[in-house]
């Protein structure tokens, strides 16, 4: 049964990815970009920001309005900088957070009633290892993936009386735009590659109705970088 799916992030890496996999199983996906990109074949692109509440509501609506119903959600645009808590300024804290953290419990909040309505539905958040694991650099990231991985602890407890899924996905190093060529260079052959997650996002999402897989880390075979 063809499902309809709104991912956040699809311009490139584990969005994109996930977009081109799960139209190509047929479901009915929906997208989010912030500027045009080359479109994906069978994939709607919405326009929308994940730090502007009135944004993240237009989108929904235009797919609840169109579909009528949102079956899934996969919560997957995200920012970083990679730099230390002395070097991180006050904006870019601000903007990873609101981004983030912030972004990911709008983007739940706007899809969750129309799946309470329904008692079903699933939402998928795309974390990280860093939030459960210390990297030096990486203090705003680190702070709002654990943020939304307890976010989304809290959610799957919350809602599960509603036969709402919630899982999370916690990938080590992908290799992905989010890094800088030359880590991505140096490190190719042990970062994980965006279709990988994509893979996965599809396993937990194809579980029969009475399984939910709830949290799943994800590493290179060689561990984190």
């Amino acid at each position: 049964m063809k499902k309809v799916i709104l991912i956040t992030g699809i311009s490139s890496g584990f969005g994109k990815e996930t977009a081109r996999l799960l139209s190509q199983q047929g479901h009915i996906v929906y997208g989010t970009v912030r500027k045009d990109t080359k479109p994906l074949e069978h994939v709607n692109y919405l326009r929308m920001d994940l730090t502007d509440i009135k944004s993240i509501r237009e989108a929904v609506l235009t797919i609840v309005e169109k579909e009528g119903r949102i079956d899934a959600l996969i919560n997957n645009a995200g920012i970083t900088t990679f730099k230390s808590i002395l070097e991180t300024k006050i904006p870019d804290f601000d903007n990873i957070i609101n981004t983030n953290l912030r972004g990911t419990f709008l983007c739940i909040k706007a899809v969750l009633p129309n799946m309470t309505k329904f008692k079903k539905g699933h939402i998928i958040n795309i974390l990280s290892v860093a939030s459960k694991t210390v990297f030096e650099d990486s203090a705003a990231y680190s702070a709002s993936k654990a943020g939304a991985f307890a976010l989304t602890n809290v959610l799957r407890k919350e809602v599960r009386k509603f036969n709402v899924k919630v899982s999370s996905i916690l990938p080590g190093a992908v290799e992905t735009p989010m890094w800088d060529s030359k880590t991505r260079q140096k490190y190719h052959n042990r970062m994980l590659s965006p279709s990988d997650i994509a893979q996965i996002a599809l396993n937990i999402f194809s579980q029969p109705k009475k399984v939910l897989i709830e949290d799943v880390f994800v590493r290179p075979i060689k561990g984190d970088l």
